[in-house]
Order: structure tokens, then sequence, then C-alpha cells
């Protein structure tokens, strides 16, 4: 127990106490073994080093948000009116239902508790483009782009090759090849206007 959230409720207003109390030992209850802090002004419970839930009492109500619940987390009836998912808590009787905050409060903790998601398959490789011939004509005639070309890694050639294939009129493919000549005759990249220099 921090003795700065002791101090936080024994400074709280007279009606705001009992229900900090309540609201303390029924998050302790819930998830044993939380670390205590004071984060914004404001008492938090913490679980491995990340918060949990929090707590703040103010002039004429308290508050009580469990971390990551978002406005998905509120109870039924209650509206999230920025305060978290309970909503101005003014007196003991507006306090939440035991079992579904017991609850709440466990699903928070398990999802802090540091189980891995599990692993992504592993992403299946991008077909091979073949060359075009109309690009192959190109090359041949340009012997600068055809070497340059030839050295790419298959990520650079990919680049230009999508490019080229991607056109849908006739126009466009051949404008497409003839600027594709032109920079990789220059030794550019398909993307090189974005490379930093």
């Amino acid at each position: 127990m921090d003795q700065r959230i002791d101090a936080y409720i024994a400074a709280a207003p007279d009606f705001a106490r009992p229900i900090l109390t309540h609201l303390r030992r029924a998050v302790h209850e819930a998830v044993p073994g939380l670390g205590e802090t004071i984060k914004w002004s404001m008492p938090h419970f913490t679980l491995n080093g990340k918060n949990l839930a929090g707590m703040a009492a103010f002039k004429a109500h308290c508050a009580f948000v469990i971390h990551g619940a978002g406005r998905q987390g509120a109870e039924e009836g209650r509206g999230d009116d920025g305060l978290g998912a309970y909503g101005k808590i003014a007196s003991m009787d507006d306090l939440p239902d035991a079992d579904t905050f017991r609850m709440r409060l466990m699903e928070a903790a398990q999802g802090l508790s540091g189980a891995k998601k599990p692993a992504r398959a592993p992403k299946a490789p991008k077909a091979e483009i073949a060359v075009p011939d109309d690009l192959t004509a190109a090359l041949a005639e340009n012997a600068a782009a055809d070497a340059v070309f030839a050295a790419f890694a298959p990520s650079h050639r990919r680049d230009y090759l999508e490019w080229i294939v991607e056109a849908k009129a006739p126009a466009t493919r051949a404008r497409r090849i003839t600027q594709a000549v032109e920079w990789m005759a220059e030794g550019k990249r398909r993307n090189w206007k974005y490379e930093k220099c």
C-alpha cells in the first residue's frame, strides 16, 4: 500500500473517502499483488509496471477508469462521459456491480500479464513478375540501362516492373518504359526522388 494514496484518500472530500476506500479494496481483491502509485496526481494501480486502473476524487464526485478499456468497457446503462467506464460516482449507490467490476479488472489484468500474442504466419513471397517483351526490347537498345536493371536487387526490379505492368493504356505504358530506361541509364531506382541524398 502506497502511503501517498492513504494521504490522497484522507484529503478527499467527506463523501469521497468511503468510495475511494471501497474501490481500492475491490481492486486489490480482484487482482492480488498490484502495485500502487500516484500518476497525473491521482491514485493508480499497476501490474508489471503498467497502468491497470486509476481513481480520482473531485468536488462532487469520484471517477474510476480501467486503463485500456476505453468506451467499449462501459457498463450497460452507464455512459462514458470522459471519466472512464464508470462515469460520475457521487455516492456509494453509484458504485459498479461488484461481480462485473471484478470481472473487468481481471480481464484487464490478463491483458497486462505479458501473455504473448500468437505469432503471425510468415507472408508468402510475392509472385515473380516476368519482364515484358516491350521493356526487354527497350533495354536492349540502351546498354547502360540494361546493365543497371540486371544489377538491381529483386525489390528494385519489381518496383519498375509493377509500375510498367500496372499501366492501363498502351500510351501510358510506352511513356513509363521510356522514362524507366532513361532513369535506369542514370543508375536511378524507380523511387529515386524519395531517397535521401
